[in-house]
Parts: C-alpha cells; sequence; structure tokens
C-alpha cells in the first residue's frame, strides 16, 4: 500500500493536527516506511498459528468479588477539603 501527502494531511486533519510542510513530508515517508514493513509480514504463512489478543499467556488478575463491610462516614471524609454535612462539597462545573 502506498500512503501520499494527501492521505497523511487527511489523517491530520481528522486528528485536528496543523502540519508544516516539512512534518508532512517526514511523516509520510515514516508511515510509507510502516506499511512497508507490514506489507512484508503480509507475505508470511500464518494458516497454522492460533490468533491470539496477547503476545504472551495472561491470566485473570482479578480477585475474587467478596462482600465487606463498609469505609464509614468518617473515615470516608476524613480527608475532603469541603464537607456539608455527610457529603463531598465540590465546585459547580455546569452554568
Amino acid at each position: 500500500m502506498r500512503i501520499n501527502r494527501t492521505d497523511v494531511d487527511h489523517v491530520a486533519k481528522l486528528a485536528r493536527l496543523t502540519l508544516e510542510d516539512a512534518e508532512l513530508d517526514l511523516f509520510t515517508e515514516q508511515m510509507g516506511a510502516i506499511l512497508s514493513y507490514v506489507e512484508t509480514l503480509n507475505a508470511l504463512d500464518t494458516d497454522q498459528c492460533t490468533p491470539t489478543a496477547h503476545a504472551v499467556p495472561m491470566a485473570n488478575a482479578f480477585r475474587d468479588d467478596e462482600s465487606l463491610p463498609s469505609l464509614g462516614l468518617e473515615p470516608a471524609l476524613a480527608n475532603a477539603p469541603h464537607r456539608t454535612g455527610s457529603y463531598f462539597m465540590v465546585p459547580a462545573v455546569i452554568e
């Protein structure tokens, strides 16, 4: 696959980036090199390879859910910079 300056400029605009001419030339060359390398990988015979989501075996790192006592009101609000009664007080974010 061949990439040109127009393609790079289009992708930059989608990403809301403004690129100078020198950057467009550089990124066109770099993206072209990446796509050329991917083309060499496409030439490999992968029929006997099982698709995987990870390069190394992964095990679930999550712990089992278990019911524990809650933290409690005072310890939960102990480090709150501002509070109103039993609630955190935060600045308004909607005008």
